[in-house]
C-alpha cells in the first residue's frame, strides 16, 4: 500500500532521519515543520496516517489533534514526544490518538506502529474487487481515503459502520452471516459488543445514512435467515 504519510516534527535531524526511513518502505512522505502548516495540509489532503509530534512551535500536537478530530479526520495518529509522562499520553490519547512513542525511538519500532496502524485503520486494500475505489451507482467508496459519498453530498461513518460498509461493498452479492461480520469487525474495534445483534444496529445506521429509503434499500440487503450482502452491480 502506498500511503500517504503526513509527519509534523519541526526538528529536522528528527525529520529527515524519519522522512528517509518512510521513503526506504515505500510511503509517500509529506513533512510539516508546525502544528499549523500540519493541520492545514491534513485538513486539505487527507493523509493516510499522521506523525504528530507533542511539541511544536505555534499550536502543540495536542491542539492540532483535537482540531482535526473535531474536523471529522479519521485518519489513524501516532504521537510522539520527548517527555516519557503519563499525563501526556492520556491527553493524546482521550484526544483521539490511535498510538504513542516516547522518545528517543528506534526506527524499526517506528515502523512497526506504522504498519500496525496502516493495517488496523485500513486492511488489506488489495482484497477489493473495485480496487482502491468501489463504485455503485452513484455511491462511491474510497478505500484509501476512507470516505464515502453519494453525487456530491459527503457521508460520515464510524470506524465500524465503515469497516462493515469495506468488507461487503468489497464482494458484492456475498452473503455475510452476522457472526462473521462481527469477526471482522472486532479486529478493528476490540470493544465491541459480542452480541451479533449489534451488528444489526451498526447496519441498520448505515442504511439510515446511504439509503434513499432506508425500509428498502438498494445498497445493504437483508439476506433472510442468513445475514447481508452488498447488491450485485
Amino acid at each position: 500500500m502506498n500511503a500517504t504519510i503526513l509527519l509534523v516534527e519541526d526538528e529536522f535531524a528528527v525529520a529527515r532521519g524519519i522522512e528517509y526511513a518512510l521513503q526506504q518502505e515505500g510511503y509517500a512522505v509529506r513533512i510539516a515543520r508546525s502544528g499549523e502548516e500540519g493541520l492545514d495540509f491534513a485538513t486539505q489532503q487527507a493523509p493516510d496516517l499522521v506523525v504528530l509530534d507533542v511539541r511544536l512551535p505555534g499550536i502543540d500536537g495536542f491542539e492540532v489533534l483535537r482540531r482535526l478530530r473535531a474536523a471529522g479526520s479519521k485518519a489513524p495518529v501516532l504521537m510522539l514526544t520527548a517527555r516519557d509522562e503519563e499525563v501526556d499520553k492520556v491527553i493524546g490519547l482521550e484526544l483521539g490518538a490511535d498510538d504513542y512513542l516516547t522518545k528517543p525511538f528506534s526506527l524499526r519500532e517506528l515502523m512497526s506502529r506504522i504498519k500496525a496502524l496502516l493495517r488496523r485503520a485500513y486492511g488489506d486494500l488489495a482484497d477489493a474487487t473495485g480496487g482502491r475505489v468501489i463504485r455503485f451507482r452513484d455511491l462511491v467508496i474510497d478505500l484509501e481515503r476512507r470516505r464515502v459519498s453519494r453525487g456530491e453530498r459527503r457521508i460520515s461513518l464510524t470506524a465500524t459502520e465503515f469497516e462493515i460498509l469495506r468488507h461487503l461493498a468489497s464482494r458484492p452479492g456475498r452473503v455475510y452471516s452476522r457472526r462473521e461480520l462481527l469477526e471482522l469487525v472486532r479486529d478493528y474495534e476490540s470493544s465491541l459488543d459480542q452480541d451479533e445483534k449489534t451488528i444489526n444496529v451498526h447496519v441498520s445506521h448505515l442504511r439510515e445514512k446511504l439509503e434513499d429509503d432506508p425500509f428498502a434499500p438498494a445498497f445493504i440487503l437483508t439476506v433472510r435467515g442468513a445475514g447481508y450482502a452488498f447488491a450485485e452491480r
